[in-house]
């Protein structure tokens, strides 16, 4: 259009100018002079329709741009996009299938060599009118899928890890950047590692803190924020309440008291030019009081079983007919450090239950205090910078040799330890007390290694090693004088996984 505004001038004026000096040499000719603004003016108005046409055309363009959604393809994901940004919808997913082998097998028949699709996650999240995000994510993985707690041998429901297909379903309201309202299923803001995606993990399987201590996912309503240009994030909620490392259904609870959970954590040197930019630290705490097997009606028992690190078997067991009564508080510290390619995160958590047990005929109430801690090490030998989420690969896998992704050495030490009012004090029942003899080890400590090959940012290989050693629980009878001579064997498990998250 603009090429045609700039040719019509140049037309004109040599015909104005040849005309002029026509109108000279003729000057007394008004008809030929009139011919000659006539000409003039009817070329001048064509020019003032065709700009017409062209503002015309361009506010026809800006409109409907406006009103276009755009289709957005990346290694983010795959979505559509509002022309003014303000409603957003995005396809993802995550899909991991590992291989584990169990070296020691010995006196664990539970550990087999397999096969597994850990996580099967596609999700959708989106935001609309600019404010109000979603997320849902469903889980196919390892048959998560009926949302039905399994019933253990005592006829009772145990919640654990296992129990949801509905991962993740939730509607987040952001009014200001320091308040914000989260309601649905969701991790409540309690355990550090435990708000990286699984997608983003060093190791294959979580810490004892993560998956034996602290809430999984729960049922509720959260306000948080970010304060200080980022620099301090808060969060306070109140939840159905989950038994340790539980992650909930998504039914009625069966609990009517609460689960309240706080959290502040802080990265003071976040964005500064310092050796402490990439430090974080804080503290979460949750607090809630359970009334028992009457108030559950004898249908949940709201203690959990502690899982090893191979996920397949559980180290300490409660003692049939023990259950949750009365208060449960944990608190958990929390840190992480990055610096270049190297990253440390360390994390402590410790619960305190009430409980009871009808097997016993003295000691029927008392209070249990377990608890674990980890400390996990990363170095990026290619050199990418270490952080919370994730890793980018400088260069990404090419199978001409271009290029050979990012490499990581990661290493992990970490316990969990269980109470000593949990076990035999003497030699006839009544001094059992709360835990199973034949299935309840006093600690478990474990130490890792592993390598990670991010192909790229959406492809990860990774093999871990862990080995887990154990104080007791290796069999035993209820009044027997020797539950503590026998340690469960060594468990030496090989993970090895294929990631791909988009």
């Amino acid at each position: 259009m603009n090429s045609k505004k700039k040719l019509i001038p140049a037309l004109i004026a040599p015909l104005v100018l040849g005309l002029s000096f026509s109108g000279q040499a003729l000057a007394n000719d008004s008809d030929e002079l009139e011919k000659l603004r006539s000409l003039v003016q009817e070329l001048d108005q064509k020019v003032r329709i065709l700009d017409r046409k062209g503002e015309l055309a361009d506010e026809a363009a800006t409109e409907k741009k406006k009103v276009t959604p755009i289709v957005k393809a990346s290694q983010d994901g795959f979505g559509l996009e509002s022309a003014d940004g303000q409603n957003k919808i995005k396809f993802k997913a995550l899909a991991q299938i590992d291989y584990r082998s169990y070296v020691n097998r010995s006196n664990q028949t539970a550990n087999i060599d397999g096969f597994d699709f850990r996580r099967i996650r596609p999700s959708v999240e989106g935001t609309v009118f600019g404010i109000y995000d979603f997320k849902f994510v469903p889980e196919f993985g390892e048959n998560k899928t009926s949302g039905i707690a399994p019933v253990a041998a005592d006829g009772l429901i145990k919640k654990s890890s296992s129990d949801s297909g509905i991962v993740d379903a939730y509607i987040d309201a952001r009014f200001k950047p320091w308040f914000q309202v989260r309601a649905g299923k969701f991790k409540p803001y309690v355990g550090l590692e435990r708000q990286q995606s699984g997608a983003d993990t060093k190791f294959i399987e979580r810490s004892y803190v993560s998956n034996n201590i602290l809430p999984n996912r729960d049922l509720g309503v959260s306000v948080h924020g970010d304060l200080f240009g980022d620099k301090l994030t808060y969060a306070v909620g109140v939840f159905n309440g989950v038994v340790d490392g539980g992650d909930n259904v998504t039914s009625q609870d069966l609990n009517g008291d609460k689960d309240f959970a706080a959290r502040v954590f802080t990265t003071p040197f976040k964005g500064e030019d310092s050796l402490l930019a990439g430090l974080g630290f804080g503290i979460a705490a949750t607090h809630t009081n359970t009334n028992g097997p009457s108030n559950y009606g004898s249908i949940t028992t709201g203690l959990p079983d502690y899982k090893t690190p191979g996920q397949q078997a559980s180290f300490f067991t409660y003692a049939s007919g023990t259950a949750a009564q009365g208060v449960r508080n944990r608190w958990a510290p929390q840190a992480y450090y990055y610096y270049g390619p190297f990253g440390v995160l360390a994390e402590y958590a410790q619960v305190d239950q009430h409980i009871y047990t009808s097997t016993t005929q003295d000691n029927k109430a008392g209070s249990i205090s377990n608890d674990a801690w980890h400390i996990t090490a990363s170095w990026l030998v290619t050199g990418e910078d270490a952080s919370f989420k994730g890793v980018k690969p400088k260069n990404v896998f090419n199978p001409d040799g271009a290029g050979w992704g990012a490499w990581e050495i990661v290493a992990r030490y970490q316990e969990n330890n269980i109470d000593d009012a949990a076990f035999s004090t003497g030699t006839d029942a009544a001094h059992l007390k709360f835990a199973d003899p034949t299935a309840a080890s006093k600690s478990a400590e474990s130490w890792a290694i592993g390598v990670n090959w991010y192909l790229n940012q959406n492809i990860k290989i990774a093999t871990d090693y862990e080995q887990t050693s154990f104080k007791w629980g290796g069999g035993g009878t209820k009044g027997a004088t020797s539950i503590s001579a026998l340690d469960r064997a060594d468990e030496k498990t090989l993970f090895t996984r294929l990631q791909i998250s988009y």
